[in-house]
């Protein structure tokens, strides 16, 4: 596995697993173009990939505009495998070196996301769009779970 920044060429594989998931599904797949891929990695914020055999299976991105995580998704068939913990670290290790101000998302009730963003410490803030559940991320809690995990490794 090799995880690195996105680059503007990953957008066509970005896109085929944004489209391969079985949960947070788009309800039209045009609603996410490569235009929008392409100014979230390049103006908006940044991205990273995880690649297994020279093809993307995972990748993140944060929005610095709005302070949100705006994608975080693994291919179906490489899910419990750590990729998206290590995508997450690596978002929000970068995030936070940019700013101190918290940092959301949203996400569909009863999927698999809501029990990982409550496993990494997120704190649910309420309903956001559609009836997405709201988390938020301070930069005081992620120092925290970053604390925890280093105090981890070490026993």
């Amino acid at each position: 596995m090799i995880f690195r920044e996105a680059q503007i060429s990953d957008i066509l594989q970005i896109q085929i697993v944004r489209h391969s998931v079985k949960e947070n599904v788009l309800s039209d797949p045009a609603l996410v173009t490569d235009k929008d891929c392409e100014e979230f990695l390049t103006v908006r914020g940044k991205g990273w990939v995880c690649e297994v055999d020279g093809r993307v299976v995972g990748f993140s991105i944060a929005d610095m505009k709005e302070k949100n995580i705006w994608a975080l998704f693994v291919h179906p068939d490489h899910e419990a495998k750590g990729i998206g913990k290590r995508l997450h670290k690596e978002m929000l290790d970068w995030y936070f070196i940019q700013t101190k101000e918290n940092v959301w998302l949203g996400t569909a009730p009863n999927t698999k996301a809501v029990k990982f963003y409550r496993m990494e410490g997120w704190k649910e803030v309420g309903i956001h769009g559609n009836g997405e559940i709201k988390f938020e991320m301070s930069f005081e809690d992620w120092n925290l779970k970053n604390n925890r995990r280093e105090l981890e490794k070490q026993s």
